[in-house]
This record gives structure tokens, C-alpha cells and sequence, in this order.
């Protein structure tokens, strides 16, 4: 049986990948403009929250509980207004949630209870793994919404699924 440790990682790397998914799905869907369109100065586009989750999951995962130095430019992230085509940003997003989810998946017992300096912030890597995935999750719920609204599309996401049935 799986101590509640491995369930952690096993879990978080499950929705992380998942999301992961849910921004290829998205991606591939809309144009390259519409990859790059803002509703209003006040909302981020579909590409600029890609680059913030790269940016977020580098410097928490990879950079906090691995061993990459800490590059993140957080305003740059959204302020781009198309510097990558959508091949790039899902390649960048690739390349990041790969490191990211074979740390997480070798982190030993010690590093989740351990305190790290993250950010602003000093968070044990259980509180680490716990923010990156609902905070990636929460941003893919954001493109999923910029993908229906600019498509007027279902994405799919249950298709084949009966989410009605009860155990």
C-alpha cells in the first residue's frame, strides 16, 4: 500500500499532467492571434498565462526543490504580448512541467516537511507541491474559459464519460 507521501506526489503529478493536457487541447484549438488576444488591459491572454505557469512551476518546482537557478521575470510574463508562436509555448510549458514532475516525484519524505524559501515565502515542499498544482489548475481553468469563449466550443475535456453515475 502507498504511504500518503507517495499518494501526494502520484496525485499531484496526475493533475499536473492533466492540466498539462488541458493546455495542449486548448492550445491547438485556438489561432495564433487569438493565443495572444486580451478581452480588456485588465485580463491576461491565453499565452501570457502559459508563461506565468512556466514561470510559476520553475521557480517553485524546479528552482525551489530542484536545482535550477531562479531566472523568473514574473511582470515579463505578462506583459509578452507574442513572443513565442503556440509550438514554442507548449514546447517551453513541456520542458518545465518534465523537470517539474520528475522532481516532484523524487522528492524523499524529509524534503516535504522541509522549509524552503520560496518567493516572498517560507513553505515546507508539502505546502510547495500543494500550491503549484492547485494554482496550475486554476490558470488552465482560465484558458479553458478564454477557449470557450473565443470558440464557443465544448472542449471535450469528460467526453465519454458518464460524470452522472454514482458508485
Amino acid at each position: 500500500m502507498p504511504s500518503v507521501s507517495d499518494h501526494l506526489r502520484s496525485s499531484s503529478i496526475k493533475h499536473l499532467n492533466e492540466g498539462r493536457e488541458r493546455l495542449h487541447k486548448c492550445l491547438d484549438l485556438l489561432s495564433e492571434d487569438q493565443v495572444w488576444k486580451r478581452a480588456n488591459t485588465s485580463t491576461a491572454s491565453v499565452g501570457n498565462l502559459v508563461l506565468h505557469l512556466c514561470g510559476n512551476v520553475g521557480q517553485w518546482v524546479n528552482s525551489t526543490l530542484g536545482s535550477d537557478a531562479d531566472q523568473r521575470v514574473r511582470d515579463a510574463e505578462f506583459s509578452d504580448t507574442g513572443s513565442l508562436d503556440k509550438s514554442q509555448l507548449l514546447a517551453k510549458l513541456d520542458e518545465t512541467m518534465t523537470k517539474a514532475t520528475t522532481i516532484i516525484g523524487a522528492l524523499s519524505d524529509t524534503d516535504l516537511i522541509r522549509e524552503f524559501d520560496v518567493q516572498c515565502y517560507r513553505e515546507s515542499g508539502t505546502a510547495i507541491i500543494v500550491h503549484v498544482t492547485e494554482h496550475f489548475s486554476y490558470h488552465v481553468g482560465q484558458v479553458t474559459l478564454h477557449t470557450k469563449l473565443l470558440l464557443d466550443i465544448d472542449t471535450g475535456y469528460y467526453a465519454g464519460q458518464n460524470l452522472n453515475a454514482k458508485p
